[in-house]
């Protein structure tokens, strides 16, 4: 039985059928090669002979790039979830937000060449690399993000550097940036109730407020809910008692 493909490929394949690029269609030939980089796929094809592709896909600059990360590092959940590697599902509203396209969304966005004699385009050799190019988006998601210009290592950088250099949420706060007190981050004194240190007192947090805070998981096992099935786990783990 085929795994159902995630979200990205899905989506992927609808925006490039939009624009008329029917998948999946006849491939023909081998891929050899391909490379994913801002802007092209550039790939090899083999069948009675060696054939050179390459794909066309609008990158954005670094102006609009700064939008993206700007507004990707304003939403703490997707930010959680492309730093430990994963899109979120809302990727694609974030980037509309700032007026870009994360997947093609017209045809002058989209570049098609191939050194075969064929007159129709896509030919076999393209309609190869396109296939080959879905299954590596599917095992892959931040293969469309480089396309749009930035890799995975360029922007977990920029998406970490954001981070940390954010400004204060309160205008009157005049608290240091992180990155000057990095050095003296841990040697703040004795922590609250120890040496004689008086004790914080505070409202007590439930023991599962993380999952009421996490976004919905996009799966369920057995027919229930993940967050509900992890909540006796983080009970257990907290010592806390109930039904």
């Amino acid at each position: 039985m085929t795994e159902p493909l995630p979200w990205w490929p899905v989506r992927f394949i609808r925006a490039l059928t939009a624009i008329g690029i029917l998948l999946p269609a006849p491939g023909q030939g081998r891929v050899v090669s391909l490379e994913v980089g801002a802007g092209r796929v550039d790939a090899e094809v083999q069948d009675e002979r060696s054939h050179q592709v390459r794909i066309g896909l609008t990158a954005f600059g670094k102006t609009d790039w700064a939008a993206i990360t700007h507004a990707l590092a304003a939403k703490a959940s997707a930010t959680v979830l492309l730093l430990s590697g994963d899109l979120p599902r809302d990727v694609e509203q974030i980037f509309k937000a700032v007026r870009l396209p994360l997947f093609p969304s017209s045809a002058r966005e989209v570049s098609l060449d191939c050194t075969c004699p064929a007159a129709e385009v896509p030919c076999g050799h393209l309609n190869a690399v396109f296939s080959a190019l879905v299954a590596r988006v599917a095992d892959d998601p931040f293969t469309i993000l480089a396309l749009r210009g930035r890799n995975r290592e360029m922007l977990l950088e920029e998406l970490k550097n954001r981070l940390i250099s954010a400004e204060p949420l309160d205008p009157d706060d005049s608290s240091p940036p992180l990155t000057d007190v990095m050095d003296a981050f841990f040697a703040s004194g004795p922590a609250p109730g120890l040496d004689g240190a008086a004790l914080l007192h505070a409202p007590r947090t439930p023991f599962d407020a993380l999952l009421d805070q996490a976004p919905p998981f996009a799966i369920t096992v057995g027919g229930e809910d993940v967050a509900e099935l992890l909540r006796p786990v983080y009970r257990a783990l907290t010592g806390e008692h109930g039904s």
